[in-house]
């Protein structure tokens, strides 16, 4: 059974299929250079069980999921914090916290909704190459 327990890492669950999001995690791979960020598809068996373990719904693609502290943020937030835990520049953009998470995820789940139509989909999730492997969970 799986079971996630790294200190000081996050985990971020993202759609495996997706080519934007596919596109956003190799994105955070190279921005993350103290490596503090850890991947998996919702699809695979660990992201299956930190769903479950959040009881989130284990059928909803649309959700970008963080996870950090045994907490989790889904959304608009999730992708702020990820931004501010890159820091350097990247963090000036977590001023848009201050706009309220409805009108925030409104926009969010729009871009969700039209995802593949805009970006297209992979016949099959993103497998990692050998080097990046240790930061996935499988």
């Amino acid at each position: 059974m799986f079971q996630f327990n790294a200190m000081n890492q996050a985990v971020l669950l993202f759609d495996g299929y997706c080519n934007l999001c596919n596109g956003l995690v190799q994105f955070v791979l190279k921005a993350d250079k103290k490596k503090k960020f850890l991947f998996a598809s919702l699809q695979s068996e660990s992201g299956q069980a930190l769903l479950k373990k959040f009881d989130l719904p284990i059928n909803d693609l649309n959700t970008f999921v963080l996870i950090i502290d045994d907490k989790y943020y889904i959304k608009s937030t999730a992708g702020l914090l990820v931004l501010k835990e890159l820091g350097g520049f990247w963090k000036l953009f977590y001023v848009f916290i201050l706009i309220p998470r409805p009108l925030r995820d409104f926009v969010y789940n729009n871009i969700a909704k039209y995802r593949y139509k805009i970006f297209g989909k992979r016949n099959t999730c993103m497998i990692p190459t050998t080097e990046l492997n240790d930061r996935f969970l499988h």
